[in-house]
């Protein structure tokens, strides 16, 4: 996609220090500037955040559009109040100007947007096809060479449901190729029937080509033809009493048909496809996604995009499909539940990326309106299970500010501790929480990167807390503060860490953001938490009490997060090898060093003969390999080539 870029804002003569000019009055400035084609326009606050983000056929007529504010809605009026200048991204087509508008709006999350909070990588079956026995195996990420790619699987749980129901029914093997080579026995997987056990020579080459062609036609939707083969070649067996090899074949079509009749609803007629279905309640959207792929259902998921609740279900659904398909392929049709505006448009862009035609259809009878009967009553069920969730953390929150004193319930709560070993692999986090639970998108990790002692845990607290509140304070400064902004921190400590964390925001200059520490109990009794707070003596909570059990709980999801933070960079550091200080050393030539020596004490004791006759390994790498292992040692040379 070509496209050019740049800013648009109106000569306003504003004088230095003076108060910038926002409203309909500054779009108007700019439009003479604007181009008469498609692209992508982007309105911005005076501190330069985006408010929200839109497309055009034409920039300059849609964009004109803002200067009429009396024709707006409320939402937009408010958004065009606060412009201060404008962007714009010129695209050839429309289609392209729809796909770039989701892809800055799920990036930029603007506050006037509709906008898809979704940052998790979906899990595929991946079937490699660079092996002499391909290799069964989960997969999340970019797609690679070498393999074929069977998804996406709604879940990990769905994904690992598949692979154990394939490996009963095709016996394919799931270990890595260097296991594969290593192997002198057969594992575990071909005890109980869940791998031909190719590594060891229990099948032949041909034999376990034809597994995985079944398994290939099987992924790709020929699954009534591969059992109508499997049970035919039973009875065969069976008419001439080869029964051990009749039994392994009734295993393989009972394994197949655990897969095939897992679904609530068939989806056979459905063939590839994503069911969407909306629901609406409460001014908040519940979207329910259904993966199909081949006939059968892949697992479903429910999004909850933020939205103002005047938005209805074809608006709120068109603009989570734009955002949902920005970082992975459409299928071939999508079943909707409600029309969609500029259906025709959004069937184009995702064509764009699919390579091919995709079509978007509202069923109205047969297999596929069950189909999306169901995703709509799952949608229904998980809107009301998180209104109901909500409801109560919104009783939880009254309670936390009756028991800390704060002027309303909190809407952003921020949890600080940290995690190191003896002071090393230091690390501090932060968690926050609020009316919709935990924020997991807001957490942050912070590398303790100052001078410290080790083990001093207060010396950390004031690194992290100067970070976080410097950079809010560089980013969101000004009289509006924005929703990063906590209405309360929870601080893991007594006394001390309190003192130390009035002390860092007081030399920022925050001084209207509660602190409180909590303390453990006696002999870290939970339930006898103690409660530090400027200028009140400290106290417990009743041990049974609701509020008591949500601020252990934040407390304990911090400690959580910084365990895994730090147990994360200690294993990084132990899965360092000794070859990556090595110059010439890559990922590829390492690979080949650990699968020829086996790991890299072997490379480390191997002689300059053996790393030579290591593949990808040419003789002066090899005499660099010996060298860095060998730093005090005589210099040893290989001879010249053809001496002996």
């Amino acid at each position: 996609m070509t496209r050019t870029e740049g800013e648009v804002s109106p000569d306003s003569g504003v004088e230095r220090g003076a108060k910038p000019a926002t409203g309909h009055t500054v779009i108007a400035a700019c439009l003479p500037s604007l181009p008469d084609t498609p692209g992508v326009y982007r309105m911005q606050d005076a501190s330069g955040k985006v408010l929200y983000v839109g497309k055009a056929r034409s920039l300059r007529k849609r964009v004109a559009a803002y200067t009429r504010p009396a024709r707006l809605p409320e939402r937009l009026r408010r958004m065009v109040s606060l412009t201060a200048s404008l962007e714009v991204i010129t695209t050839h087509t429309e289609a392209e100007a729809l796909l770039l508008e989701s892809n800055l709006i799920k990036r930029l999350e603007p506050k006037f947007n509709i906008v898809l909070r979704d940052d998790k990588s979906y899990p595929w079956l991946s079937l490699t096809t660079d092996h002499p026995f391909p290799r069964l195996a989960k997969h999340r990420g970019a797609h690679r060479e070498g393999s074929e790619y069977f998804g996406p699987y709604a879940s990990a749980w769905a994904v690992n449901q598949a692979m154990t129901a394939l490996q009963r029914a095709f016996l394919l093997r799931s270990c890595t190729d260097s296991m594969f080579a290593s192997r002198t026995r057969p594992c575990l997987l071909y005890q109980i029937k869940r791998c031909a056990a190719p590594c060891v020579g229990r099948v032949s080459e041909r034999d376990y080509a034809a597994l995985v062609a079944q398994a290939r036609r099987f992924l790709t939707g020929h699954s009534a033809e591969v059992q109508k083969e499997l049970a035919a070649e039973m009875e065969a067996a069976a008419a001439e009493l080869a029964f051990e090899h009749a039994a392994r074949l009734r295993d393989r079509i009972r394994g197949l048909t655990h897969v095939q009749g897992k679904d609530a609803v068939n989806a056979l007629e459905v063939g590839d496809a994503d069911v969407i279905a909306i629901h609406q309640a409460g001014g908040a959207s519940a979207i329910q996604v259904f993966f199909v792929r081949a006939g059968r259902n892949n697992g479903n998921r429910a999004f909850f995009p933020g939205h103002a609740s005047g938005d209805g279900p074809g608006a709120v659904l068109g603009a989570f499909i734009g955002q949902f398909y920005d970082d992975k392929p459409p299928p071939r049709q999508l079943l909707l539940s409600h029309e969609i505006p500029g259906a025709r448009l959004v069937a184009e862009a995702l064509a764009l990326k699919a390579g091919g035609a995709v079509t978007i259809a509202v069923p109205k009878r047969g297999p596929k309106r069950e189909m999306v009967a169901l995703a709509e009553t799952n949608a229904r069920e998980a809107l009301e299970r998180r209104l109901a969730e909500r409801a109560g953390q919104g009783a939880l929150l009254e309670g936390v500010a009756r028991v800390f004193g704060l002027a309303s319930p909190p809407a952003r709560i921020e949890v600080y501790d940290n995690s190191h070993t003896r002071g090393r692999e230091a690390y501090g986090v932060m968690i926050a929480a609020g009316a919709q639970g935990f924020l997991k998108s807001a957490y942050r990790k912070f590398i303790i990167k100052g001078e410290i002692t080790p083990g001093d845990d207060i010396a950390m607290l004031r690194e992290v807390l100067t970070r976080r509140f410097g950079r809010l304070l560089r980013e969101e400064g000004g009289e509006e503060r924005g929703e990063s902004w906590p209405d309360l921190v929870l601080i893991d400590g007594g006394a001390a860490q309190l003192a130390a964390a009035e002390a860092v925001l007081a030399e920022l200059g925050v001084e209207d953001v509660p602190i409180v520490a909590i303390a453990k109990g006696p002999d870290r009794n939970a339930g006898r938490e103690r409660f530090f707070l400027p200028g009140r003596e400290p106290f417990e909570l009743p041990p049974r009490d609701p509020v008591l059990y949500y601020l252990q709980r934040l407390r304990d999801e911090a400690h959580r997060f910084a365990i895994s933070a730090h147990r994360a960079a200690r294993q990084k550091t132990l899965s360092r090898s000794g070859l990556d200080g090595i110059e010439g050393i890559g990922p590829a030539r390492k690979r080949a060093l650990l699968n020829h020596f086996g790991s890299a004490r072997g490379v480390a004791q191997a002689g300059l003969a053996a790393l030579e006759a290591c593949p990808g390994i040419d003789r002066a790498l090899a005499q660099r390999i010996y060298d860095h292992f060998h730093p005090g040692a005589a210099p040893a040379r290989l001879p010249p080539a053809g001496e002996g």
